[in-house]
Parts: structure tokens; C-alpha cells; sequence
């Protein structure tokens, strides 16, 4: 069996979380695209980056709605949500060509979800060794280029691959 250890999330885990002022994804939902990393959207969903990736193209895919789980949502939004994440794949396949992914939500903080008062969905791509020395026993995350580059290129190639929109 394989893990995907992470440790650097023990100090967020650990540490005394304030509030925040409204949700940061409903903000998001509300906000402009190109100051906020948000690659794309539809009407149920928008595709943003991780800032706090655990890889390079770390994305995730989440809905409008404010809720904190997905029996919430309607069928039209889970059914748009999975569409997104599909062509989320092809652009992640496009852009960095990894040879698997992890897909999935952690839902309630004892699952391990960041923001658990709002669903989202994560995409992670993977590579042979991504998890290696740096970030096991370095307790430091390795990503090869820098948000904003990762921003403009997958924007780059969504609206390539999907002129239409999502």
C-alpha cells in the first residue's frame, strides 16, 4: 500500500484557526478570475488553483453553492462538477502529462478538510517519487514553478481545449 503523507499539514492542523470574515469560496465564486488564480467557470462551478498545493496543478473544482457537503447539491451541480473535473484532467494531461492522479474531498475537519464549512473538490496530480525526501523527513514541498506561471499556462490550454467555456 502506497500513502500520501503530508506532513506540513500538521501545523495548520495543530494551530489555533480564527474565524474567517464570510467564506473564502463563496468569496471566490463572487470574485475576479485573474486575481484570484480561478481558471475557469460554469454556472454551477469554478476550477481554481491550491494555494497551498501538494503538487504542481493542484487544482480544485468548486461549486457556487455554500455547503459543506454533497448530498446538498443538486444532481445538475454534482453532474457539472464531475463534467469540470473531467476536462480539469484533460487540461492537467495537456499541461504536465502525469501519470496518475489523486481525486477526492475531505469533508468535516476531521476528514482533513481545510474548509470544511464549503464543499470542493481536490485534483492532485502524481509522479513516480513526488513524494520523496524533501517533503517526507524535509517537511518542505517541492513545486517546480511558481502559481502564477501554473495560473496563465492551464488558463492557456482550458480555453484551448474548451473555447466554449467549461
Amino acid at each position: 500500500m502506497d500513502y500520501l503523507w503530508t506532513p506540513w499539514r500538521m501545523a495548520y492542523i495543530r494551530s489555533d484557526k480564527k474565524p474567517a470574515e464570510g467564506c473564502v469560496f463563496c468569496k471566490l465564486a463572487a470574485a475576479q478570475d485573474d486575481n484570484n488564480q480561478v481558471i475557469a467557470r460554469s454556472a454551477f462551478v469554478y476550477v481554481t488553483l491550491n494555494l497551498y498545493p501538494y503538487n504542481n496543478g493542484h487544482l480544485m473544482v468548486i461549486p457556487n453553492q455554500h455547503t459543506g457537503t454533497p448530498e446538498n447539491l443538486p444532481t445538475d451541480v454534482l453532474a457539472d462538477l464531475m463534467q469540470t473535473t473531467n476536462r480539469a484532467l484533460a487540461v492537467l494531461r495537456e499541461a504536465y502529462n502525469p501519470p496518475a492522479f489523486n481525486l477526492g474531498a475531505n469533508i468535516g475537519p476531521a476528514a482533513g478538510a481545510g474548509i470544511a464549512e464549503h464543499y470542493h473538490f481536490h485534483i492532485v496530480p502524481r509522479w513516480p517519487g513526488d513524494a520523496n525526501f524533501m517533503t517526507t523527513v524535509g517537511h518542505t514541498r517541492v513545486i517546480p514553478d511558481t502559481l502564477e506561471n501554473i495560473y496563465h499556462e492551464l488558463k492557456a490550454i482550458w480555453h484551448r481545449l474548451y473555447p466554449e467555456g467549461v
